[in-house]
């Protein structure tokens, strides 16, 4: 039901204002008589109304979370600068590439200028803003200070959304070693194994047992490499499908991936920083910091550090201090817990956990160019040993032969 709640579309009309004077505009609305009663909530006689096109819920290019970041940023920027709150919209739509992103502003834009506060407008689509940017648009709304509640969203998404291209390029690269190996074994095993094969046939005798396990791998995957090649794909569906539907398979995914080497570093690191910057953020809007801790399980990313800030906020909630509740844990670094400690007794709390969100950041940064540099070598490594080894493989029986010609 929610999903078809969405799929509102854009009108065009043209009609007269309460004073007799002709106007015109754009609104959204599920249907042209729920577009057009709208309108005379609003004191529009409507003379002419047309779909400009389906919105979100239909085609077009698909909104990314960068996306929702820009709009922030500008927003933030216009509204600081004393440009009044619809007039952002309509610049912010106008300068937008993406037609979907533009339909998304134009929505919001409408409901904003129909009467509904800006949070409820956002609260409409929760594909693309979620409860913590919703709830600190409403106590920027609340305290009059909305302007620095965007411009701290806008930091806070600009952020976050680094952090997980950091975290994809880390992953990528162990995918694209594995990806190439498999490919250039596949090659090898397919074409050329069976051109040395041909050859061996003549030789009447006993092939070495390396050179004969190869062979039989390559008849095999001659014979039935669609079938491997479906089965991989079959498991790589079934696993996706396994921990999407499954909450036990995918916190037992988020466990084993902190446990893989490097990788699992950056990932520990990077939920750390998400941890600290979420918090930051929270705080610094004056949101209580039981009901903050609330917003970073649920930004958490891994299992292991959600359940970690939920143990955090039952401490935190019966009078603990946050920076005992950290250390109780066992997940948190110490010198994170020693920035803590110090804006606690400081009163500058959200000041250090951004300073530890940047200090994070910055080692998740460092380790993604480490692995950069190391994953190079690695490749020649593997794919060295691979093709070096069928090689050896292949030329096995002519060495044997040479030897006892």
């Amino acid at each position: 039901m929610a999903e078809k709640k969405n799929k509102t579309s854009i009108f065009t009309w043209e009609g007269k204002d309460k004073n007799g004077r002709s106007t015109k505009g754009e609104i959204s609305s599920a249907s042209m008589a729920l577009a057009k009663a709208e309108l005379r909530k609003q004191g529009i006689n409507p003379t002419k109304v047309r779909k400009k096109g389906i919105s979100l819920g239909g085609g077009g290019k698909k909104i990314k979370p960068m996306d929702i970041a820009l709009f922030t940023r500008q927003l933030a920027t216009m509204t600081k600068a004393g440009v009044p709150m619809l007039q952002a919209f309509e610049i912010t739509a106008d300068g937008t590439e993406n037609p979907s992103m533009k339909d998304l502003i134009t929505q919001i834009k409408n409901d904003v200028a129909g009467g509904t506060n800006f949070a409820d407008s956002l609260r409409k689509h929760p594909k693309y803003f979620d409860d913590l940017y919703c709830n600190l648009v409403h106590s920027g709304e609340q305290s009059g200070a909305l302007e620095t509640l965007l411009d701290r969203i806008a930091t806070y998404k600009e952020k976050t959304e680094a952090l997980k291209a950091k975290i994809k390029k880390a992953m990528n690269y162990p995918i694209a070693v594995v990806a190439v190996a498999v490919i250039v074994t596949g090659i090898l095993l397919v074409k050329v194994v069976p051109q040395f094969q041909e050859v061996f046939a003549g030789f009447g005798a006993e092939l070495p047992a390396f050179t004969q396990m190869v062979i039989n791998i390559s008849e095999v995957m001659q014979e039935w490499w669609w079938v491997v090649l479906l089965g991989a794909i079959a498991a790589g569906f079934a696993i996706s499908k396994l921990l999407e539907k499954s909450a036990k398979a995918r916190d037992q995914f988020d466990r084993m991936l902190l446990k893989i080497p490097v990788i699992g570093q950056i990932l520990d690191k990077s939920a750390i920083a998400r941890f600290a910057r979420t918090l930051s953020t929270t705080f610094a809007a004056g949101v209580p910091l039981v009901e903050a801790l609330d917003s970073v399980a649920g930004a958490a990313g891994n299992v292991v550090y959600r359940e970690a800030t939920n143990r955090i906020k039952e401490d935190v909630s019966t009078g603990q201090q946050l920076q005992f509740s950290m250390r109780n844990t066992g997940v948190f670094p110490a010198m994170a817990v020693q920035m803590v400690s110090i804006g606690e007794e400081s009163g500058a709390l959200d000041e250090m956990l951004g300073k530890v969100a940047t200090f994070y950041e910055d080692e998740v940064d460092n380790m993604v160019d480490g692995l950069t540099s190391l994953m190079e070598p690695i490749i020649m490594v593997v794919l060295g040993t691979l093709v070096g080894g069928l090689i050896i493989a292949m030329y096995l029986p002519i060495f044997q032969l040479g030897s006892v010609v």
